[in-house]
């Protein structure tokens, strides 16, 4: 009987234990409209604090590009799949860059970075920083993004999260990336030259499709977004966005690739540019339709696709002189943490810290004549794209949404979608509900600041 009560007595204590772990370590989820919250305040505050500069007397816009190869001499981690558990690349397919566009317009200046990355890390944005006074630059006037291969290097991420999903970290990566970066954006300025400036946009259905598993009601984004310079030696430049993932190379495949973002830039630079880029666009929610008998003929059929859309609309951009360059980055404060265990339950704030790490978000913006390109620091859905593509067409611009821009905060989905039981909606969800909202509202505070 004695051995008995103990025994109840331990069970008792060791019950309480992980009733009071729980309890310090799970919370439940807070429904507390974001407009009658601080953060969305602190927000309104923030976006009113920025001045635009609305001056259009600089000079004729001048730009140039270039591109620095940053892969590693020796195999090292995958970022892009947890599954693959940190695994290193056993061959490369094909090499990994930084590209870089620089303008100027004798009055202001501004420097586009994308990296063939699953996300640009913020280990990498700190590093970047650091280096941006030796070039004369500030943060505001770099604007970041990422094709967001699923196949490419890791080894950036230095909080547990990160090393899930990018292997173990490795200071000499992020080192590796960021010159590759500083190169870039040297080498791009010394090329500049006077440009013009074109854009289309045209549909492609076909090589997209919404990935949330059975939903009704879903969207795709299915524009790609393309920029055309051209320069006064008549070499010209193609800046893309498309929404579908770059995951075409699944999660058995350990061949470093950019998957079908590098073979679509290399394929226009073959025929149709002297200079290509891609930049992951909304991407959240959205996948790639691909054929082929090989995960690499998948890659190469829905590069043709997405060129051959691109190829319909060329020949009708008639890029124009313009004078008007301006860029800045405003925070955009966030509800506290609470990653998902379910739909009901999450875990606290301390939690997220130590387990994701803590770096503020915010927006990147660049404008280049009416065109507005806004950086997200998310994967920010596509289903959101139609509702800020029309607003800023009713303020007379274009609006070119990228994702991963030096920060990183999750997902960002359609609300109707928030209590669903998805990978993007619980996983990948980070800060509660209602951001899709919060986000669509910041989108189009940053295109009002601008228009003003």
């Amino acid at each position: 009987m004695r051995f008995l009560k103990i025994t109840l007595k331990v069970l008792a204590g060791l019950a309480l234990f992980i009733l009071l772990i729980v309890l310090a370590t799970v919370t439940t989820l807070d429904y507390t409209p974001y407009q009658n919250m601080d953060y969305y305040r602190e927000w309104k505050q923030n976006i009113a604090a920025v001045r635009v500069a609305t001056d259009t007397t600089g000079q004729a816009l001048t730009a140039g590009w270039a591109k620095v190869n940053f892969t590693p001499d020796r195999p090292v981690p995958m970022a892009g799949y947890g599954n693959r558990r940190g695994r290193s690349y056993e061959s490369v397919h094909d090499s990994v860059y930084v590209r870089a566009v620089a303008f100027n317009n004798g009055r202001s200046e501004a420097v586009m970075v994308v990296a063939d990355l699953l996300i640009i890390p913020p280990t990498v944005t700190e590093a970047l920083k650091a280096r941006l006074p030796g070039l004369g630059l500030t943060f505001d006037q770099v604007y970041l993004s990422a094709t967001h291969s699923h196949s490419s290097v890791g080894g950036w991420g230095d909080t547990i999260t990160g090393e899930l999903f990018a292997g173990e970290f490795d200071p000499a990566l992020v080192a590796r990336i960021t010159d590759a970066m500083v190169r870039a954006i040297r080498q791009a300025r010394q090329n500049r030259q006077a440009v013009t400036v074109g854009y289309t946009e045209v549909r492609d259905t076909a090589d997209i499709k919404n990935r949330l598993r059975g939903l009704t009601g879903t969207t795709v984004d299915p524009w790609v977004r393309l920029i055309t310079l051209r320069a006064a030696d008549q070499q010209t430049a193609l800046l893309a966005t498309y929404s579908a993932h770059a995951t075409v190379l699944d999660s058995r495949t350990y061949v470093l690739s950019r998957d079908y973002a590098g073979a679509l830039v290399d394929s226009l630079e073959d025929g149709e540019a002297d200079f290509a880029m891609y930049l992951a666009g909304a991407v959240g929610s959205m996948g790639p339709m691909a054929e082929g008998d090989t995960e690499f003929e998948r890659v190469g059929q829905l590069a043709d696709g997405v060129e051959a859309a691109i190829q319909s609309r060329l020949d009708a951009v008639q890029p124009a002189p313009t004078s008007l360059l301006g860029s800045f980055t405003v925070e955009v404060p966030m509800r506290a943490p609470s990653p998902r265990l379910n739909q009901t339950f999450a875990l606290r704030s301390w939690v997220f810290r130590w387990i994701f790490g803590d770096y503020p978000a915010f927006v990147k913006v660049l404008r280049v004549g009416d065109i507005v390109m806004v950086g997200l620091p998310c994967d920010f859905s596509g289903e959101l794209m139609a509702e800020l593509s029309k607003y800023a067409a009713s303020k007379g611009l274009k609006l070119m949404i990228t994702s991963f821009n030096g920060a990183y905060a999750g997902y960002i989905t359609d609300d109707r979608h928030f209590d669903k039981d998805q990978y993007e909606t619980i996983t990948m969800s980070w800060f509660g509900p209602y951001n899709g909202a919060y986000f669509q509202e910041v989108v189009k505070d940053v295109i009002d600041k601008i228009d003003a």
